[in-house]
């Protein structure tokens, strides 16, 4: 009798984890980290201020900001398909308009397409796909998916090879071209609720043996909160703002860094693999942060990631021709505490929220972290323009990842008080 070889069947889950990985990887490296390299180009050719080209970024920001809510409730409601779907003809428009933008109000616009586009692609919806699909495995499964947006770090040197061969505007037109190629076949991987197929959290399968009083207690023992009693608790609000001076931080960093090594001579070639590398070694922190929130305290784990990305932004602004070392220690602290707080802070807010209106509730957060990567890249530019160094703020913005870690550290649970009227 012939022998037959059975190929494992992978739960579906994890191709999802996989479409949102590749997904964070173009969508990040184009609408977010690949501006650093476009920064001094747009500079040198059209003689705009730092500061009117770092408002773009605050633009993109202050969008994805008043957009975060809504798209959490949309793929709650729609699902993450059709938002990611719909979000790639919207980012190729506005990155098409960047490329022939001759004026300020076409390059905020131009932005502010992207910004619409680039939030249906956001670590919210991305989430709120993964953590539809898992529980138990939750910690890794966001760990590896979000990891897509430490790797599109790699997309930075080829934009600026891109750059070099032709210019930035056929460099941004390029770049369209292989969003809408890429993501859009991608997008049709996403599912919603994995009951709706026939599975369930992290592939187990409930079987009629198992008792009610077993399912009812694994239903106990997860925390589902609607959005009213999230609003009304400490927790999403000291999630919400530590969010948002984490985005303050790695905003100015991820798009002055760049200007910032050429300031301080450093050729315009090692300064993008430096840019490259912060996303990059974030990848570390993203799967070990992610896979440590499993096994100990996410609150000791999230604080623990605050501190790095200040002691990586002190370092910062101690770098210098003689002091080319330092660089090497801000890339492990900032890209390790960078993906640290990316991949912990999903799965403390699941852990506190539940998953059934995880989106809608992430969503806000996101919306009131995102205020903070307004802030950051506008102060930078800020800075640079009327003191001519980015020292000062460096050192303040170091400073300033000290203040989230207390609130953090002391969430305490949400009572569901809808639940509880409900029994």
């Amino acid at each position: 009798m012939p022998l037959r070889w059975e190929t494992p069947k992978v739960f579906y889950g994890w191709w999802i984890v996989v479409a949102s990985f590749l997904i964070a990887t173009y969508a990040g490296g184009v609408a977010f980290y690949g501006f650093t390299a476009f920064f001094e180009p747009i500079a040198n050719e059209t003689g705009w201020s730092y500061t009117q080209i770092s408002l773009a970024a605050s633009i993109r920001g202050l969008e994805m900001s008043l957009l975060s809510p809504l798209v959490g409730i949309l793929a709650d409601r729609w699902g993450p398909k059709r938002l990611v779907f719909s979000g790639v003809f919207v980012m190729v428009a506005g990155l098409l308009l960047l490329g022939t933008a001759q004026s300020l109000t076409m390059f905020y616009l131009a932005f502010a397409l992207l910004a619409l586009g680039a939030s249906t692609c956001s670590v919210t919806v991305l989430m709120t796909a993964v953590t539809n699909w898992f529980r138990s495995k939750m910690g890794l499964a966001s760990g590896i998916a979000i990891c897509g947006f430490g790797f599109s770090g790699l997309l930075i040197p080829v934009a600026v090879n891109l750059i070099t061969v032709y210019d930035w505007r056929m460099a941004v037109n390029i770049l369209a071209l292989g969003m809408l190629f890429l993501l859009l076949p991608l997008s049709l991987f996403l599912r919603h609720h994995p009951e709706q197929y026939g599975y369930f959290p992290d592939g187990r399968k409930p079987n009629a043996a198992a008792s009610l009083d077993e399912l009812g207690a694994k239903q106990v023992n997860e925390a589902e909160i609607r959005v009213k009693p999230a609003l009304k608790s400490g927790a999403l609000w000291r999630l919400a703002l530590s969010r948002m001076y984490q985005m303050m931080v790695v905003g100015a960093v991820s798009t002055h860094i760049m200007p910032y090594l050429s300031s301080i001579g450093i050729s315009r070639s090692r300064s993008s693999l430096v840019a490259m590398l912060i996303p990059l070694i974030s990848v570390f922190g993203r799967l070990g942060f992610g896979l440590l929130g499993d096994k100990f305290n996410k609150r000791l784990v999230a604080s623990a990631s605050f501190v790095l990305i200040g002691a990586g932004a002190l370092c910062l602004a101690y770098i210098s021709l003689t002091n080319i070392w330092l660089i090497v220690l801000f890339l492990v602290l900032m890209g390790t505490g960078y993906g640290g707080t990316n991949g912990i802070l999903p799965p403390l807010g699941r852990e506190y929220f539940g998953r059934t209106h995880f989106g809608s509730i992430y969503g806000l957060m996101e919306g009131i972290g995102t205020i903070g990567g307004i802030i950051g890249p506008a102060i930078a530019g800020w800075a640079y323009d009327n003191w001519n160094s980015y020292y000062t703020v460096w050192l303040w913005l170091a400073g300033l990842m000290v203040v989230p870690v207390i609130p953090v550290f002391t969430i305490t649970p949400i009572e569901n008080t809808d639940t509880k009227n409900q029994s």
